[in-house]
């Protein structure tokens, strides 16, 4: 794992820096993609790769969605809060 310093900067670790094929004086491209960071070697965006990389992307970035556990809303047990019926009839009188 690798960790950025003061100066917000972080060392590739060498297993990723050799299959991509990055090397000292490269540029990579950041990109935010929802819960995780999508570092880029080239300075390739998105927007210029091919139709069917961007579709394999998206469906990639799908397949992590799906495989994440269901967060359900629950109510409190205890019954504090305010529920949808309190707030509609909050400050009417009934």
């Amino acid at each position: 794992m690798a960790k950025v310093t003061s100066k917000y900067q972080v060392t590739v670790p060498k297993a990723i820096a050799e299959l991509y094929r990055i090397r000292p004086g490269d540029e990579i491209d950041w990109q935010p993609g929802g819960d995780v960071i999508r570092v880029i070697p080239g300075g390739t965006r998105v927007e210029s790769q091919s139709r069917e990389s961007q579709l394999r992307l998206f469906d990639q970035a799908t397949q992590r969605l799906r495989q994440r556990p269901a967060r359900r809303k629950t109510k409190r047990p205890d019954g504090r809060g305010w529920n949808r019926e309190d707030l509609y009839g909050r400050g009417r009188s009934h």
